[in-house]
Order: C-alpha cells, then sequence, then structure tokens
C-alpha cells in the first residue's frame, strides 16, 4: 500500500502533466482522426495514450481508496470529471497545434492563455467532485486520500524530475501513469 500511495499523482500533477505533456508532444505526435478501436496499440494517437493514463490513475485511485457501493455515486461522479477534464484539455491542445502554424505572437498568446483558462476550469469542477467523495470516505479512506494528495511534485515523468528526485525503482510492483 506504501508503495500505492508514493507513486500516486495528485490531481493538479494530472492536469498539469496533460496541459505540459500534450504541449511538449504535440509537436511530434500527429493528431489521429482514427477511431481509438480501430488503432493497434502501437498506433495509439497522444491523446488516446493520454485517456489510457486516466483509465489507469482512476483505477489506482480507486483501488488505493477502498472505494465502496456505498461510495460509488460520488467516485463515479469524480472519475467522470477527470475523463472530461482529460477530454477537454486533449481539444483544447489539438486545436492549438493544428492552428499553430496560422498564428502570431499575439494569437499565440491567447491561445495559451486560453488553455491556462480551461486548466483552471478544470481543476475547479475536479476540486468540487472531490469535496463531494471526501465527504462520504470513512476515516481510514480519508487518511489514505490524504496521504494521496499531498502537495508534492510527481514522481517518474521523464523531463519532468527536479533535482533531488529519483526515479521509480524498477522493481516497483505497482505502476505510476504519467499524468
Amino acid at each position: 500500500m506504501n508503495i500505492v500511495l508514493r507513486k500516486a499523482a495528485i490531481p493538479v500533477a494530472l492536469s498539469l502533466a496533460l496541459l505540459t505533456g500534450t504541449v511538449a508532444a504535440q509537436s511530434t505526435a500527429p493528431a489521429s482522426t482514427s477511431s481509438s478501436s480501430a488503432a493497434p496499440a502501437a498506433k495509439k494517437s497522444h491523446m488516446q495514450k493520454r485517456m489510457d493514463e486516466v483509465e489507469q490513475q482512476i483505477s489506482d485511485y480507486h483501488d488505493a481508496l477502498g472505494i465502496t457501493d456505498a461510495e460509488s455515486g460520488q467516485w463515479n461522479a469524480y472519475a467522470q470529471v477527470m475523463h472530461d477534464n482529460a477530454q477537454r484539455m486533449g481539444e483544447a491542445l489539438r486545436n492549438r497545434h493544428k492552428n499553430m502554424e496560422m498564428m502570431n505572437a499575439d494569437d499565440s498568446m491567447k491561445s495559451y492563455a486560453n488553455i491556462a483558462q480551461i486548466n483552471a476550469d478544470n481543476m475547479q469542477k475536479l476540486s468540487s467532485a472531490f469535496s463531494a467523495l471526501y465527504t462520504v470516505l470513512s476515516t481510514e479512506q480519508k487518511q489514505t486520500a490524504d496521504e494521496l494528495f499531498k502537495n508534492r511534485p510527481p514522481s517518474g515523468r521523464k523531463g519532468h524530475e527536479k533535482h533531488g528526485d529519483k526515479p521509480a525503482s524498477a522493481s516497483s510492483s505497482a505502476t505510476s501513469p504519467s499524468t
């Protein structure tokens, strides 16, 4: 359980990783217009990979918190916000990338400001959904959530480690999504 707690990313990291990771990769990953079910695993679009990472993070949180049937309504609302946020950010970044060649500096700045606003709006929605979930958690679950969502930098993301951060151990049995 300690490994899962150490490896779980905070919701802020999810949104920021979606923002920074997708922005960094948009020049190298072409947008895919085919459906994700038709694409082989090796040919998944960057967005589909991100959505898979969000799914994994949702699953990891669900398991770590031990969500019960009585909590499933609030949990499902929280998980849906995570899905919606990732989708909304992906669409905004795809649009920015698609129009980037035609943008002047002013347009680019406005586009980036729009992405930052979407990120802020997404975090407000996620925070509200999490508050509703947190109120129905048991004392033990709240303690686990408190540990999961401590304000600390995410670990294990290539190129996003700060000085002194160590990469995750290769022997670790739990995997941390890079969202």
